[in-house]
């Protein structure tokens, strides 16, 4: 339900102090939001995601970013961020959109999942506004991109579903320069933000994160059907180019029994073609006495995956000779081998000017995904920027 005004004008907020919003001189930086009501007790609810926060006057939401301001809910990072850099697309990680290209990252801060082995918490979980260190508005962040010679922006680091206004004024900016726009996120969101969301990207990578709804209730205080649900309408419902990521965790995710259902689900439900990235733990954050992932549990996961119709599965988080490369579904010929986020083999035929449709050179299989005549060559570099430098 919508009764939030659609105005994204600024408001004025009351004096800082510990828990409590921003101070009047952050007010740039909040800004309306329409995803909520109001309820009978005087509280106003949070439709954005399906933790439906109910708020009173001066109370923050658990994302921590939207919060209850005189009676309507409103976002407090708009045009703020943790730090921007520039990364190989494959870092989000996406195999297939645009490999080899470099991608403009940012994130703000705060979360609307819990998860107790975040490998971000310093930024998903921070509450100090100080982490928000640097600003930008949609248009500089276009500007910025094009001018690094990146493809597309990335809304990373923390889920951009809690700033959604953001990246999608962000959003407009880019595809009005013929950037495109890629969102790393749990897919923790309601129907109706969702479908506003992803009509603004081009390509996304959501973290299933387990396949049981213990796993989310217990270690990531959240629930599973909401992702379903989200992948489901990216596959069925959107020209999004889609891929997921999950960060297996010893003794938690990774049983035998749970990536047979979770692969076989993503076969049935949303399709062979959509890549599966398994990714290594480390002790993070309240999983300190969790072990790290071993390679071999990887390479199981992938296994599995492959066994279960996965056309593209791939390890992630430690070296893999194998693991990390993309194989032709039809005949097994390598099509790009990788070495850590370095492209050093490349034996795709790409058909059209657009560009997005690839087959093996050997066999005519088709491999899926967004990509050009020739991979871009931007490796494995990390270049971390100021977007102050590209402002007006």
């Amino acid at each position: 339900m919508m009764s939030g005004r659609n105005s994204r004008r600024n408001v004025r907020v009351p004096t800082q102090g510990e828990g409590e919003l921003p101070s009047p001189a952050d007010a740039p930086h909040v800004v309306r939001t329409k995803y909520w009501h109001r309820l009978e007790d005087r509280r106003v609810q949070c439709d954005l995601c399906p933790r439906y926060c109910k708020l009173h006057d001066g109370q923050r939401g658990f994302c921590y970013v939207r919060a209850n301001l005189g009676g309507e809910i409103v976002l407090t990072t708009y045009g703020r961020s943790s730090g921007y850099c520039v990364d190989p697309i494959e870092k989000k990680p996406l195999n297939h959109f645009l490999p080899g290209t470099p991608v403009l990252s940012f994130g703000t801060a705060g979360c609307n999942l819990g998860c107790k082995f975040c490998q971000n918490w310093d930024i998903s979980k921070s509450r100090q506004f100080d982490t928000l260190a640097d600003a930008a508005s949609p248009d500089t962040i276009a500007r910025a991109a094009r001018q690094l010679g990146c493809r597309t922006v990335a809304f990373t680091y923390n889920d951009p579903v809690i700033f959604l206004e953001y990246a999608l004024d962000v959003a407009a900016a880019c595809h009005a320069r013929d950037i495109r726009t890629v969102a790393v996120t749990a897919g923790e969101i309601c129907p109706e933000p969702r479908q506003e969301f992803f009509q603004a990207m081009d390509a996304a990578n959501v973290d299933l994160k387990g396949f049981t709804e213990r796993f989310y209730q217990e270690v990531c205080s959240s629930h599973l059907q909401p992702v379903l649900d989200t992948l489901e309408y990216l596959a069925r419902e959107t020209d999004v180019w889609l891929e997921l990521t999950t960060l297996l965790i010893p003794g938690q995710n990774d049983s035998d029994r749970e990536l047979a259902d979770m692969t076989s689900w993503v076969v049935q439900a949303l399709g062979p073609e959509v890549p599966m990235h398994f990714t290594a733990f480390h002790p993070d954050y309240r999983m300190l006495d969790v072990p790290a992932t071993p390679l071999e549990t990887l390479r199981r996961a992938r296994r599995i995956a492959n066994e279960s119709g996965v056309r593209y599965a791939y390890t992630g988080n430690l070296p893999d000779s194998i693991g990390q490369n993309t194989f032709c579904p039809g005949c097994g010929q390598l099509l790009i081998g990788r070495s850590g986020y370095d492209i050093h083999h490349w034996n795709l035929a790409c058909v059209g000017d657009s560009a997005t449709t690839a087959k093996c050179p050997r066999c005519g299989a088709r491999c899926a995904g967004r990509f050009e005549a020739e991979p871009g060559r931007w490796g494995n570099r990390r270049q971390p920027v100021r977007l102050r430098n590209f402002a007006d």
